[in-house]
């Protein structure tokens, strides 16, 4: 009897999940299909002359205890003998720092009412805050059309335009009124002021779990000791040992149907340009889900050609800096504690900085350097996308001075990294996706999977669930794909 396979379309978390899960609970055999040189996807890590980066920062958190024994299948965790100076194959346990930049002063981000930020802050601004966040209270916004309503709803039109607005609008490109709010209801619905007084409360109350005994954050996370990326090459390597297959270099073109199935796929070699037909059982696409209608051989429905038409991304500049330390105060020795930076300055139009020596310090080529990214969010083809490297660097050195971040004369390198389609869109075509769903879905051998496969914001651990739930129906014979998409729908507040 031939044995079944399944061809898989993008060689990132959610593509090299399906392919190890299949290859370890099925007889089925996968080929996965990537475009790019390398496997992780989005959360590949780039290596720039011996420092690893990690464009766009990726967190090995989740509230699912399945993908994190998956992960811990795969790397050990540090300690119980296990030291991350004797070996390489480890998860690193990291302190989770994040933090707001407003002000030229640094607020905790979740934003904490302590006294720090009130100190921050002054007393006219917190009393309009907490009378704002009174108003939304008593009268809010019944029917949310827009993610400015979603915020106003949770934090009062105060705390939202002094913390959330600028971000979200450098973040999207549009104003937070364009924009749905199902992109708060999937990111930030269990964080409300309601509940950062609640933890406040709780921090100052002796013997107190704190807010870590809950889901409005997690104080800590694992990280593999070289990047995100060595966790997708050993998942790699492991599927490849037990009979799989990952084919760099090869993009999908096209797909084809017949009789309510796809029935195969047309690949381009991108070294050669030569066109290959490949055949399968089961067909799993992380590929942008504008892309896949695009690569449709048979008949699509004008609406649904329309729909896919129209749905937007984002696209993400990361600026990497090496410097001779930090100027900005607070630094220690040259360094902040942080993780990420959220930059919600006026007039600067970077977004978010990393400080890739907390993410994990053997990212670092030369542990007495400090490595950062400055973060500009862009869309593909326009005029910030479109410039020079030469430019986009000292854009990002004007601005770190100006916020007293960085000195010039401490740059010691730089480099431009270009992540395309980094993040699906929450306007433009994404209020018609249902008409692309119920398309894909009258095709039965056919699973739409991951960010970008299915235009949903998903972290990393909810891409590889909407695999893993992927791979289940495929085990289970389940026709019904609503599980997959209803991956993200109950979970709360895990991350950045």
């Amino acid at each position: 009897m031939k044995k079944e396979t399944a061809i898989i379309i993008g060689a990132g978390p959610a593509g090299l999940t399906a392919a190890y899960e299949l290859i370890n609970r099925s007889g089925i055999k996968p080929v996965v299909f990537e475009t790019r040189d390398c496997v992780g996807g989005l959360s590949a890590t780039v290596d720039y002359k011996g420092n690893r980066i990690d464009a766009g920062g990726h967190r090995f958190v989740s509230e699912s205890e399945r993908v994190l024994m998956w992960w811990r299948n795969i790397l050990p965790v540090e300690g119980d003998g296990i030291n991350p100076e004797h070996t390489d194959r480890v998860l690193l346990i990291r302190n989770r720092v994040s933090r707001i930049f407003y002000l030229k002063k640094f607020f905790g981000y979740p934003v904490s009412l302590n006294l720090k930020t009130m100190s921050n802050l002054g007393m006219r601004r917190m009393v309009k805050i907490l009378s704002s966040y009174a108003k939304a209270r008593l009268h809010p916004i019944k029917e949310e059309k827009n993610l400015e309503d979603f915020f106003i709803n949770k934090f009062g039109m105060e705390l939202y335009a002094r913390f959330f607005r600028d971000y979200s609008n450098k973040l999207w490109g549009v104003p937070c009124t364009m924009v749905k709010p199902d992109w708060g209801s999937q990111r930030i619905r269990g964080l409300s002021l309601s509940r950062t007084v609640r933890d406040t409360l709780k921090r100052a109350l002796p013997h107190s779990p704190g807010h870590n005994a809950g889901i409005s954050q997690f104080g800590s996370f694992l990280y593999p000791k070289y990047g995100p990326g060595q966790m997708w090459r050993e998942v790699a390597d492991s599927v490849r040992e037990k009979g799989g297959e990952i084919r760099l270099n090869q993009t999908v073109v096209g797909i084809k149907s017949e009789g309510g199935r796809v029935s195969g796929v047309v690949v381009k070699d991108s070294e050669t340009g030569e066109l290959k037909t490949a055949v399968a059982d089961y067909y799993l696409s992380s590929m942008p889900i504008r892309e896949l209608i695009k690569s449709w051989e048979g008949e699509v429905p004008p609406d649904v050609l329309k729909a896919a038409e129209s749905l937007v991304y984002r696209d993400l500049i990361t600026v990497v800096l090496v410097l001779d330390g930090l100027k900005v105060k607070g630094a220690d020795n040259g360094l902040i504690p942080d993780n990420w930076i959220y930059v919600q300055e006026r007039g600067m139009r970077v977004g978010r900085i990393q400080v890739y020596n907390n993410w994990s310090p053997y990212l670092v080529k030369d542990r007495g350097k400090v490595l950062i990214g400055l973060e500009y969010f862009c869309s593909e083809g326009d005029e910030l996308w479109s410039t020079d490297d030469s430019k986009l660097v000292e854009l990002a050195v004007e601005e770190g001075c100006e916020m007293a971040f960085i000195e010039r004369e401490r740059v010691l390198d730089s480099a431009v990294i270009r992540t395309r389609k980094a993040y699906p869109a929450y306007f433009g075509g994404y209020d018609r996706l249902g008409v692309i769903k119920d398309f894909t879905g009258g095709y039965g051998n056919l699973f739409l999977i991951g960010r970008n496969g299915m235009h949903s914001y998903h972290n990393m651990d909810f891409s590889m669930l909407t695999a893993m739930t992927a791979v289940d129906n495929i085990i289970n014979a389940r026709k019904d794909r609503s599980n997959i998409w209803a991956v993200n729908a109950e979970h709360g507040y895990v991350g950045d």
